[in-house]
């Protein structure tokens, strides 16, 4: 499949890609003088890919949401996170503040937001570290009440987290989040198979690119009794109505004949006081098979938890404790900011 006037989506005036000057093409998009972006994924999986995703898709999910106010930019605006914060407040009129070019700290969220307007709805989208920086500084954590709510994705939120926080559950390929809190969005909705979560709805992406700039077959992307289906790489479940991801498919380890979702246990051992964040990784095994290895970001680097006290967090099988701790400064992660899991496993795996 091609994009409009049968050229290839990369060769479309029609299709943008979210690279240059992505807040002014972002804007023509939703203008209606371009037919869809061009976005690529995170790569924390793998090897990054390009998605066409139509402006139809991408008026759907601005729809579902349903935030009209004026957004925080703290996110990259070229990939689909910050594109669609942009894409918000263009939509709802309000416009959007940017955050300084840099890295992100507690002081520079505090700065942007008290040049924010002080009437009408004020949003933010945020990432978990940003949001852990954030509330770890009372400056910024009293900056951060002032919004009406903060969409938050990508891992397990800090236990301290405000209730104007949202944790969001989607991809490039879904435009973003179309699950908040565990519940779908209006439009969407779950299927889960052999444990696997699948997703539909009118924010559906077209598909991935090939090199050419068409669409490529991917098994990710089906068809059946005429509904388009994104087929994750995310392990969950539905409790309650609410959607519970496990962990990512690829992720699971395999340790003594147990298969571990390493979510579950970060979830535990993120719990622990003494922990600000934490990931768990595999490392080879001789006997087992794998073995888990904790990367922990201690609260205080001069006194990190102990492997014991890992350990010994509650709500942890036996076959889920960790059997080596590493202490590091910062987790492993993509430019998009994203948990590296694959740099965590060479981590874990390291001598």
């Amino acid at each position: 499949m091609r994009g409009s006037l049968g050229r290839p989506y990369a060769d479309s005036v029609e299709y943008t890609r979210l690279a240059g000057n992505p807040i002014r093409e972002i804007r023509a998009l939703v203008d209606g003088d371009r037919a869809g972006l061009i976005a690529a994924t995170s790569g924390s999986t793998g090897s990054a890919k390009d998605v066409a995703i139509s402006r139809d898709a991408l008026m759907a999910s601005i729809a579902a949401t349903g935030m009209q106010g004026h957004w925080l930019l703290a996110l990259p605006p070229d990939r689909i996170g910050g594109a669609l914060v942009v894409a918000r407040a263009h939509v709802s009129g309000h416009g959007h503040t940017a955050m300084a070019e840099g890295s992100f700290t507690a002081r520079a969220f505090a700065d942007a937001v008290a040049g924010l307007p002080d009437d009408g709805p004020l949003f933010t989208s945020l990432v978990p570290t940003q949001l852990r920086r954030v509330l770890a500084s009372p400056e910024a954590t009293e900056a951060l009440a002032r919004f009406d709510a903060v969409l938050v994705g990508g891992a397990a939120l800090p236990e301290d987290a405000p209730a104007t926080v949202v944790r969001t559950y989607g991809m490039t390929e879904t435009c973003g989040g179309c699950v908040y809190d565990g519940c779908p969005l209006d439009g969407v909705e779950i299927a889960i198979e052999d444990g696997r979560v699948r997703l539909t709805g009118p924010m559906l992406a077209e598909g991935y690119l090939d090199a050419s700039g068409g669409r490529a077959d991917d098994p990710a992307f089906v068809t059946e009794d005429g509904r388009r289906w994104f087929v994750t790489s995310d392990m969950g479940r539905v409790v309650d109505g609410r959607l519970e991801i496990l962990g990512r498919v690829d992720d699971v380890v395999n340790t003594g004949g147990f298969k571990v979702h390493p979510l579950a246990v970060e979830r535990a051992l993120g719990a622990l006081a003494t922990v600000a964040e934490v990931l768990i990784a595999p490392a080879p095994d001789d006997e087992w098979g794998q073995r888990l290895v904790a990367l922990v970001v201690p609260v205080d680097p001069a006194s990190p938890p102990s492997l014991d006290e890992l350990r010994d967090a509650p709500g942890l099988a036996r076959h889920e404790r960790p059997s080596a701790l590493r202490v590091v400064e910062d987790l492993p992660r993509t430019e998009a900011g994203k948990i590296d899991r694959r740099a965590a496993a060479r981590i874990a795996a390291a001598q």
